[in-house]
């Protein structure tokens, strides 16, 4: 049988949205495109380096 006011007790409310919003736009993430400029960056430095 579910325990109501243990489960209760377990609960931690969601961020509302502006907290989410800035927990997301303050997070370092690396996107798709971040990836591409990295590997392009290190694609160049390895033909300036064979020449």
């Amino acid at each position: 049988m579910i325990d109501f006011e243990e489960e209760l007790s377990h609960f931690k409310p969601s961020l509302e949205v502006e907290e989410v919003e800035d927990a997301i736009v303050n997070s370092d993430l690396t996107d798709m495109a971040d990836v591409m400029m990295s590997l392009i960056k290190e694609g160049s430095k390895s033909v300036k380096s064979d020449e």
